[in-house]
């Protein structure tokens, strides 16, 4: 079944069903997003306050990473056993909680407990909003919603980075420094949001309360369709998922991935304080390179679902950003270095869009929730890498260029990985063709 083949009531339906969902998880996502990397903008004033090297820093903001990947499998299977609304409530609560404390590190050990507790408090949020729409919505419209889904990343950016950047300047309100401000300050939404889940999220188009029972009876018939088309070689448990090549394969180019997208979000904003600007100039400017990244990702998810293409989406944004991200190392004007790392920015993160659209076209059920999870935990330990290799390598030489260079290498690898992907998934193509002879 296509986007095409659907009818036109299954069209409005689902339209109207993302009408309601997405925004509010956009919104879940963007509040997400800034608690884990507005230690960037903190980092402006509180590296000095501390005195923090750019080391600690590095292995501090990564460390989040492996709490991120312990819990994070078990995180979403139980999503599949309990319910979105409830867990994803309890996700929310506890890491709110723990972003705020950050307010109160005073030393580097403090500094890595903190973190690596908010990575074991957000396991399972991410995976889980990925699985959430395979609920509601066939495979073929969902890089479309991917793009519109994580739209939030950047938008978070856009938003977080001016508020992160104004809050540092409330140095000594109360007692306290602007950083310890902007930790406690964005903490709330993620609390307020958390308790609001349980009245908005609905667990499924079955709990939803404005579908009538006609509408829910089209969306499970509509996707009951999808799973006999799609996951023909689909695997449906969780252990022989997690050993199946594919998924072992897409885990290592998210981990390419991530490297570049998490070595760029928490560095770019020393990086532009580097090059003499003020920390309200390097809020804006943050704002406006993540701006482009957020009118391009559903434009690009969009793109993606019209060709009914993921693959070479995939390529060619990461080499966009491995371009990107090799221009910013390589020129020595500021705004060429901050228009090249722009273009990385945007190539990191549209490509995250068709990448996402890939496995659930041949994961189902729990091998689903399970399957997804070790994709975005073990990927997302590419989050400890890129940072961490970004703040010792401008430890060691005083730079940024030879980190940056790490980061282009690192989507040039996902690039080709991606494409031994492609090989993958025509052969299993073939292997189900040959059965069906």
């Amino acid at each position: 079944m296509t986007a095409q083949n659907l009818t036109p009531d299954e069209r409005r339906l689902f339209s109207r069903a993302a009408r309601r969902i997405i925004p509010l998880m956009i919104l879940l996502y963007m509040v997400s997003f800034l608690d884990r990397v507005n230690v960037g903008f903190a980092a402006l004033t509180m590296n000095a306050d501390l005195g923090f090297t750019p080391e600690v820093f590095g292995w501090g903001v990564g460390i989040f990473f492996i709490g991120y990947f312990i819990f994070e499998v078990p995180s979403n299977v139980v999503i599949e056993k309990i319910g979105a609304r409830i867990w994803i409530c309890r996700i929310m609560v506890t890491w709110g909680l723990i972003s705020g404390a950050m307010a109160f590190v005073s030393t580097p050990m403090s500094f890595y407990i903190l973190r690596f507790l908010l990575g074991a408090a957000e396991a399972g949020f991410a995976p889980g909003m990925i699985l959430y729409l395979t609920y509601w919505f066939p495979a073929d419209l969902r890089a479309k919603l991917y793009g519109s889904y994580f739209i939030a990343i950047p938008l978070a950016s856009v938003i977080g980075a001016p508020v992160s950047s104004w809050l540092l300047g409330f140095d000594g309100h109360m007692g306290l420094k602007g950083w310890q401000w902007m930790f406690v300050i964005e903490a709330v939404p993620a609390l307020v949001l958390g308790f609001a889940v349980l009245w908005l999220l609905p667990d499924g188009p079955k709990k939803a309360r404005w579908l009538s029972d006609d509408e829910k009876a089209l969306i499970a018939d509509c996707l009951a369709r999808d799973r006999a088309n799609t996951h023909v070689d689909a695997k449906h448990t969780l252990w022989p998922a997690l050993k199946d090549a594919r998924v072992l394969l897409m885990c290592a180019i998210y981990f390419s991935i991530v490297i570049g997208l998490y070595g760029i979000s928490f560095w770019l904003p020393q990086m532009i304080k580097q090059m003499g600007f003020t920390n309200i100039q390097v809020g804006w400017i943050v704002a406006l390179v993540y701006a482009f990244a957020a009118v391009a990702m559903p434009l690009w998810g969009w793109s993606s679902d019209r060709a009914q293409e993921r693959i070479w989406h995939t390529v060619i944004a990461c080499l966009v950003g491995a371009a990107g991200f090799i221009g910013g190392a390589w020129f020595g004007s500021p705004l060429l270095v901050i228009t090249s790392l722009g273009v990385a920015a945007i190539g990191v993160y549209v490509s995250i869009v068709p990448f996402w659209a890939i496995p659930p076209t041949f994961l189902a059920g729990t091998a689903a929730a399970g399957g997804i999870a070790l994709i975005n935990a073990t990927g997302n330990l590419g989050g400890f890498v890129g940072p961490y290799v970004v703040g010792w390598v401008k430890q060691a030489t005083q730079s940024y260029t030879a980190g940056i260079l790490a980061l282009a290498v690192a989507l040039i690898a996902a690039a080709g990985l991606t494409i031994v992907m492609r090989a993958l998934l025509a052969r299993s193509a073939r292997r189900v063709r040959l059965a069906a002879d």
